[in-house]
């Protein structure tokens, strides 16, 4: 027997005239292991709190160096990504592997911790957080549409389209639409992403106040341009959402997470984040009625409210025109972080980023005609 080993790592084999050749194959990123048994060659690919195994189909079609794993999921430049449909509505997820970064903002970074109301101190500490599993986070925020096949309902303001984000949802409404789409599809254990993993998607591995880099422009968020970031130009200042996916992505492939509106997270607040290092952190408590983590900023804000490190506060009860809310899948507990501070239940700060919203707020739910903000809406922070 003669045996011959390429460079392309393929080992050939050859004896009495019979001739074996063999391709090396790699786990695909999308994979936690791969293997044999007695089925084949299998892939374990982790999903909805369990793993599932992909058996290889092989074809005698494909070519030499064209080995291709069957898989429900699909894989584009940004990784692997999965679909769910309800009533022909469909909502892309991507895959974040487990990893760690560093959350907040420098103390050196522009107009960072100011709210307003001069109660932002050490809601940015600069602090590493490692998030040990992974996990799967919808590539846009629940739209209209996807709010509507759900719950029967649109409670939005801006009905322009479909594709528009949901708006005017409370936490607590959040709760309800994720208990609906977890029963109409079994085994689905959707929720809303904690504090650190919004953030960790938002940064995409960038340590700049924005995913896009130093400053953003119009072009790239929907935030009050006329109140540009640190010293940046002015520019268009819509007065509205836009349909999701109308922005580009970060890189990480996730669209509006600066901007839009606001997305609810599953943490209670907590003000004072310590700057030790946390490893999954998760901020619970018993009392439902405790004000919750909102991130992102919204179209109604000025740049500073739009940067990855923001972190504000709403009661769970509280509606505005400029607050969404984005799924997150896998895992469904965290432990607890060990971050310092309180966790007892604090009041909304009405923060002026939300200045448009709240003074809509009365008798919005249906939706009123007129789209454009009061005068005066601006002045609250001048």
């Amino acid at each position: 027997m003669t045996v011959t080993l390429s460079e392309n790592e393929t080992a050939v084999f050859e004896a009495r005239g019979l001739k074996l050749e063999l391709e090396a194959i790699l786990k695909p990123s999308w994979a936690s292991r791969i293997g044999w048994n007695e089925k084949g060659l299998t892939s374990r690919i982790p999903w909805l709190n369990q793993e599932l195994e992909v058996l290889w189909q092989s074809s005698t079609t494909e070519a030499k160096g064209s080995w291709r794993w069957p898989t429900p999921f699909g894989e584009d430049t940004f990784g692997l990504y999965v679909d769910l449909s309800v009533k022909n509505v469909t909502q892309r997820f991507r895959w974040l592997k487990p990893g760690n970064f560093w959350m907040g903002s420098p103390e050196d970074e522009e107009e960072r911790e100011w709210n307003g109301h001069n109660n932002g101190k050490g809601s940015e500490t600069l602090h590493q957080v490692t998030l040990t599993q992974g996990f799967w986070l919808a590539d846009t925020t629940v739209t209209q549409a996807f709010w509507q096949a759900v719950m029967g309902n649109n409670p939005s303001h801006f009905k322009d389209n479909p594709e528009h984000p949901v708006e005017q949802v409370s936490w607590h409404d959040t709760q309800l639409f994720i208990d609906r789409l977890n029963g109409l599809l079994p085994g689905l254990s959707a929720r809303l992403p904690s504090d650190a993993e919004w953030e960790y998607a938002c940064r995409a591995e960038k340590d700049t106040p924005f995913s896009f880099g130093t400053n953003i422009t119009p072009e790239q968020v929907n935030y009050d341009g006329s109140y540009p970031y640190s010293g940046g130009e002015k520019g268009l200042y819509r007065g509205k959402t836009v349909p999701v996916k109308f922005l580009p992505t970060n890189p990480w492939g996730f669209y509006e997470m600066h901007g839009n509106v606001y997305e609810w997270c599953a943490d209670i607040w907590q003000q004072q984040l310590s700057s030790e290092p946390v490893t999954d952190p998760l901020i619970t408590g018993v009392d439902g009625d405790s004000a919750r983590v909102v991130r992102g900023g919204s179209w109604s804000d000025y740049g500073w409210y739009v940067r990855s490190a923001y972190r504000i506060r709403n009661t769970p009860d509280d509606r505005y025109i400029s607050l969404g809310f984005r799924l997150a899948l896998g895992h469904a507990e965290l432990q607890p972080g060990q971050g310092s501070g309180t966790t007892a239940p604090v009041a909304s700060d009405k923060d002026p980023g939300r200045r448009v919203a709240e003074q809509r707020q009365t008798g919005s739910l249906s939706g009123a005609d007129d789209e454009s903000p009061p005068d005066g809406a601006k002045r609250l922070t001048d």
